[in-house]
């Protein structure tokens, strides 16, 4: 079994359709996405019929949620973002009918996918949805030990926009620190596999993972981040952060 696990894409049009480049090059075929298609980014239609062509599977992430119901707890530059999504998938092409799938099909999302000794979250196994895993969590071993308790075996994640992983030792290790890959042992493990649309651990690159029987590897992918960043500036409800973001890769 080989299959690409993405995440957090943002409407990144330009980073989505590079990760797929590498994934088809990579000889992958079966591709789960664990949620946040839309946000922040210039492209959130062309993304959503893109993952709904591309994903065998695809889990609901907060910004998804968001533009279904209230952006409760969204700072103010996220909520004139989910604000402006909606407007665009309310009045995108296809007409009425094409709209309306699109809506269903964000309605449909899941919040979990499970299978054998593999849970498939957007945000933790505690709260798939919402709850943020970030590397200092390390230090809160409360948290840490109840995610775990929550955990079969392994846990994949994103939200956080940081890859990496987590062990029940109460370690991260970055990508950078295991080589780009961690293979399975007999102890538990949580991963986050990173952002597409919007890495946020100072490396500007499109960021995905590739899961196999025995381990998890770490890509990343270049793209141009400017040509998004272009598109955001030109976009008065997009505030001008959301650009300058992409290219530091914060």
């Amino acid at each position: 079994m080989k299959r690409a696990l993405i995440s957090d894409i943002h409407g990144n049009l330009e980073a989505l359709n590079a990760v797929l480049d590498d994934i088809r090059q990579q000889g992958i075929s079966e591709i789960y996405c664990l949620g946040d298609v839309i946000g922040y980014g210039p492209n959130p239609v062309e993304c959503l019929d893109i993952v709904r062509r591309k994903c065998a599977m695809c889990l609901l992430g907060n910004h998804d949620q968001a533009a279904l119901f209230d952006p409760e707890g969204f700072n103010p530059v996220a909520f004139r973002a989910i604000l402006w999504t909606r407007d665009q998938i309310d009045n995108s092409s296809g007409g009425a009918v094409a709209v309306n799938e699109r809506w269903d099909f964000l309605g449909e999302l899941p919040r979990t996918h499970v299978e054998p000794n593999r849970l498939f979250v957007h945000g933790s196994p505690r709260d798939p949805t919402n709850e943020y895993v970030f590397p200092e969590d390390i230090y809160n071993q409360r948290k840490m030990e109840n995610l775990f308790d929550r955990v079969e075996k392994f846990s994949f994640q994103g939200h956080t926009h940081i890859p990496g992983v987590f062990t029940p030792n109460l370690e991260f290790f970055g990508p950078d620190e295991c080589d780009h890959e961690y293979r399975f042992g007999d102890e538990k493990a949580l991963f986050n596999v990173g952002s597409v649309g919007q890495p946020r651990d100072g490396d500007p690159r499109a960021c995905y993972v590739i899961l196999t029987d025995e381990s998890v590897v770490f890509r990343r992918v270049e793209y141009d981040p400017s040509v998004p960043a272009a598109k955001i500036y030109d976009i008065p409800q997009l505030d001008n952060m959301l650009g300058d973001r992409l290219r530091d890769g914060r």
